[in-house]
């Protein structure tokens, strides 16, 4: 989660650095648009470019996309430019304590989150209550006007049904063409629904609080709508000279409004202002080159990251779509529950698949190439009852499958979706993770050597791990396995080699009849490893590919 908001706030950052880059080429152009800019700067903090990445990856084409050979690497580092760092070296023989950063940081941005929301509600009372003493003003205006006692300076109260409140009295300190100046500016508010935009980028402050450039967006988007009003008022004909007068009377008789999402009259650095009311200086229009290049902008932060989504066809659509290679007749039954047999999944040289003893979840393994710490969701008989399956391939000469397990695990897939109505997603978590690296000391030869043989793979036994001219991506994927967690290979070490690993395997807390176990003297595997190869394990965080079930049912027998 941490490395996930790490990445939305860096992608944040630096779409408000490009915003504030289009605002040197719009700086004579419409108030108007550079707000809108603003607006869309505040906004992209609720919108990370993970959400439209994904909206993409829902996009379903015509054409189905090529046959791959199922990822087996279940480990990404790319899309992860701040992944978290590797802690310092630590030998995993005894199980590390979660870390309490993650809450630690949450408590602290819940505690900032309420201070934020305790002052807006504060203040939001105060305007209600002037609100509340208030009484109608016959002023003919396209929305109700108020009157109210407290000595608040002119402001459009609500979103979407906005009620214009006046001070008592404050005709008395205006000339008819301040007043009329200073009415426009405000209609003009309630025309633009700017306590909308306001109240946007109030719930961006309470759950960013914590960002620098939030507070500095709130200071240019108010900036930026006074000014937008400021120029449409000129633009109605009003006199430079009354209006501008006109707001300083305001400034000078009234307490300005405590929230951002009242508009009112007396926002923004009242110097300049003033300055740019007097000189009322021509806005230009968009030409159309600088309409372009909005266009460029707009379409890069929100159609490529979609069109990437759609473009990356994850895993499971690209092998559910070659799927379509299906099994001729089906054979699925519930397994004799008081069979002593273990889990059998294989394949005939023909290609006929023959299942024991195997549950939902074993099933999802062996279609999608994962382990079963990369499946998640799904009832509990998905992991508790088994099933014995029997099934015969088809002929489909049109297609001319791939031969080996890649066209049987196509197969398995579609047998899945048809007769347990599968259906799932695949994600990229955070979770525990291994890392395989060298210990103190260097690789020990007599363990680990190096050999030119051509590569064989590796046996594993209970307790046992005989490697004959195998890679160290062999027996990170044997490690993987055995401890029920992603490993990567961190030793820099290519080639292949022959080697034994001997240990002694964790017994479980009790024997069958509930009397506790004594524990074997001998090494664990991670004491092995070190002692025997010269490598060693060390926990971390990072990326974990998931396979998500979404909707599952129990088989009909046949």
């Amino acid at each position: 989660m941490i490395t996930a908001l790490e990445n939305h706030l860096w992608q944040s950052t630096v779409f408000c650095c490009v915003v504030a880059l289009l605002m040197l080429v719009l700086r004579r152009n419409r108030a108007a648009v550079r707000h809108g800019l603003w607006l869309a700067a505040s906004v992209k903090f609720l919108v990370p470019f993970s959400l439209l990445v994904s909206i993409g990856s829902h996009v379903e084409w015509r054409t189905p996309p090529a046959m791959v050979q199922p990822q087996v690497s279940v480990v990404e580092h790319i899309s992860q430019p701040f992944a978290p760092p590797a802690p310092a070296p630590l030998l995993v023989s005894v199980p590390t304590a979660p870390s309490r950063l993650p809450a630690i940081l949450f408590g602290l941005w819940l505690c900032g989150f309420a201070v934020q929301g305790l002052a807006w509600w504060r203040r939001w009372q105060h305007v209600r209550a002037a609100l509340r003493d208030a009484s109608p003003l016959p002023l003919g205006l396209p929305i109700p006007a108020m009157s109210t006692p407290l000595r608040l300076e002119p402001g459009i109260f609500g979103i979407f049904r906005p009620v214009l409140i006046l001070p008592k009295g404050i005709a008395d300190h205006l000339t008819t063409a301040q007043f009329e100046s200073v009415l426009a500016h405000e209609l003009c508010h309630a025309h633009r629904r700017d306590n909308l935009a306001a109240a946007v980028h109030m719930f961006v402050e309470a759950l960013f609080w914590f960002h620098p450039l939030v507070w500095w967006i709130r200071v240019r988007l108010v900036e930026e709508r006074e000014r937008a009003c400021d120029e449409e008022v000129l633009r109605m004909a009003a006199d430079p000279k009354d209006y501008a007068e006109g707001i300083v009377a305001v400034c000078r008789h009234y307490l300005k409004s405590p929230l951002v999402c009242v508009s009112g009259v007396t926002g923004s650095n009242l110097k300049r202002r003033v300055e740019a009311i007097m000189m009322n200086r021509n806005t230009h229009r968009l030409n159309a080159g600088k309409r372009l290049l909005l266009a460029a902008a707009g379409f890069t932060a929100v159609v490529v990251p979609i069109a990437v989504g759609a473009f990356r066809t994850p895993v499971v659509r690209a092998q559910e779509a070659a799927g379509t290679l299906e099994f001729d007749a089906v054979s699925v039954k519930a397994s004799n529950p008081n069979s002593r047999n273990g889990t059998v999944i294989s394949v005939t040289p023909g290609g006929t698949l023959h299942v024991v003893n195997a549950t939902l979840k074993d099933l999802i393994e062996t279609a999608y190439d994962v382990r079963a710490f990369q499946i998640e969701g799904g009832p509990k008989w998905a992991d508790a009852t088994k099933y014995d399956v029997d099934a015969t391939p088809g002929t489909h000469p049109q297609a001319a499958p791939p031969p080996g397990w890649t066209n049987v695990r196509f197969k398995v897939q579609a047998l899945l979706k048809d007769r347990f109505q599968l259906q799932l997603h695949r994600e990229t978590r955070t979770g525990s993770i291994y890392s395989l690296e060298i210990a103190k000391g260097g690789i020990k030869s007599s363990g680990l050597s190096a050999t030119q043989s051509p590569r064989r793979g590796i046996n594993a036994g209970q307790g046992t791990m005989l490697g004959e001219a195998a890679s160290m991506a062999d027996l990170t994927a044997k490690l993987s396995k055995l401890l029920g967690r992603p490993v990567t290979n961190n030793t820099g070490l290519e080639g292949n080699y022959d080697f034994k690993l001997d240990w002694t395997p964790d017994p479980g807390p009790s024997a069958a009849d509930g009397q506790p176990v004594e524990t074997p003297i001998g090494p664990s595997l991670y004491s092995a490893l070190q002692q025997q190869l010269g490598l060693r394990l060390e926990a971390t965080k990072g990326p974990i590919d998931t396979l998500l079930i979404d909707h599952v049912e129990k088989p009909s027998e046949n």
